[in-house]
């Protein structure tokens, strides 16, 4: 008879129903004790908690005692919440949340992007022994920051997740529990922070978890109803320069702004792919060794200080807006069959200092396009200009043509015979 194969356990649950939240609190410390003293990677805690300690580790992130800088207080805390998307959602989470947790030993966190906290409410007496910890508003609790814990590690997955007790990399926090999940544009799909129940081992069980996850769906629901409500943002035309060998240069609202490499990849990248990439797909595309997700992710969020978050969409990333390019300039003009303004547009070859994957694709494919236009018209000038520039000179195909149309007794028929045996001799053809 066969039997019935028990479903894995959920991995983003940290007590089970019916599990003992003494022993699984002394389990997890003796795994976390054993973890932190030697230099393995194995661990009897689940696979989440066990890839954020190697995290945390790598990060060099201390496992004893807390980290008790603010990132952002004062005024400039006070700014920055009344600016943050988050705000407008506030009286939602308290309607949900925090209204229900005076004198419950339990706290409601809203955090931003980054992980730094920005609103921490709930039972006063928690929140005074949680100075212990340094879980204050405007305090870092990004994983790179402070190790596994809910809100920051929901936001280095984009999941949401529960850290039971000794699960948390830090010690001062192995007294508590936490259930988070990440909070998204419903737009843009871009993280703009997470919501966190944190408190005793009763927060880690899946009751919890389900209630911060509807939390999220009714905010990120009136998220939507304000972005309809709201008028527009305005947006002037953008447009990209990587022809040549000069510097990526981005014409965004009448501002010229030189660009990284990197950021003009990127563009150059999702221009050419309109239906979006993962972060897995373009990490590929961008590095033959396959930029983990953290590094896109992290060049993700800086290219949107520079091009505006409102112009890149997240979950697959893609573009929002039109983005005009001399790249797509140069293939309308060949798709009209203009060769020569092809030509005199066609500056140099795609980000040509770059050796991502997907760029030297576009970039082969544009020459050849160009090569090909110009062997198929047969025009003397158009020739003449090709194989004369830095793009054809040692384009021997185009040079053959170009002879083909020169009168035998020239003396540009005698100069093109000559720089064919020139390329004959380099790269060992025949004419």
């Amino acid at each position: 008879m066969m039997t019935m194969r028990e479903p894995a356990p959920n991995p983003w649950i940290a007590v089970r129903p019916g599990e003992d939240f003494g022993l699984l609190a002394e389990r997890t410390s003796v795994a976390h004790q054993s973890f932190v003293e030697s230099a393995g990677t194995d661990a009897a805690v689940r696979s989440v908690v066990r890839d954020s300690w190697l995290r945390s580790r790598g990060n060099g992130v201390s496992p004893d005692g807390p980290d008790d800088s603010v990132a952002i207080d004062g005024i400039e805390l006070e700014r920055y919440r009344k600016t943050h998307r988050l705000a407008a959602i506030r009286p939602v989470v308290r309607r949900l949340l925090v209204d229900d947790v005076v004198d419950t030993g339990l706290l409601i966190a809203i955090s931003d992007d980054r992980g730094r906290l920005l609103w921490v409410e709930g039972d006063i007496a928690a929140k005074d022994r949680a100075l212990h910890m340094n879980f204050v508003e405007g305090a870092d609790w990004s994983e790179d920051r402070v190790g596994t814990n809910a809100p920051g590690t929901a936001l280095e997955l984009d999941h949401g997740v529960q850290i039971f007790a000794a699960e948390h990399f830090n010690r001062a926090v192995h007294d508590w529990s936490c259930s988070a999940a990440p909070v998204h544009d419903p737009v843009t799909g871009l993280i703009l922070g997470a919501i966190d129940i944190t408190g005793g081992p009763r927060v880690a069980t899946p009751e919890a978890l389900a209630l911060v996850r509807a939390t999220v769906a009714a905010v990120e629901a009136e998220l939507r109803v304000q972005a309809l409500t709201a008028p527009p943002i305005a947006s002037g035309p953008a447009r990209l320069e990587v022809l040549g060998h000069g510097r990526p240069v981005l014409l965004l609202d009448r501002e010229r702004l030189e660009l990284s490499r990197r950021h003009a990849e990127i563009l150059v990248l999702l221009a050419e792919h309109p239906e979006g990439l993962t972060a897995d797909h373009l990490g590929v595309l961008l590095d033959e060794g396959e930029l983990d997700t953290v590094t896109v992710r992290a060049e993700m969020s800086r290219l949107r200080r520079v091009f505006g978050a409102h112009r890149l969409g997240s979950r697959p990333y893609r573009l929002l807006a039109p983005l005009e390019s001399d790249l797509s300039d140069v293939r309308a003009h060949l798709d009209r069959g203009d060769v020569e303004s092809a030509l005199r547009l066609y500056e140099g070859p795609v980000l040509a200092g770059s050796d991502s994957p997907g760029i030297a694709e576009v970039r082969e494919d544009l020459w050849a396009r160009v090569q090909a236009t110009v062997l198929r018209c047969g025009d003397q000038r158009v020739l003449a200009s090709w194989t004369n520039s830095i793009h054809g000179r040692l384009d021997r195909d185009s040079w053959v043509e170009y002879l083909s149309t020169l009168d035998s007794r020239s003396l540009l028929h005698a100069q093109a015979v000559a720089h064919l045996r020139m390329l004959d001799r380099r790269f060992g053809a025949h004419l």
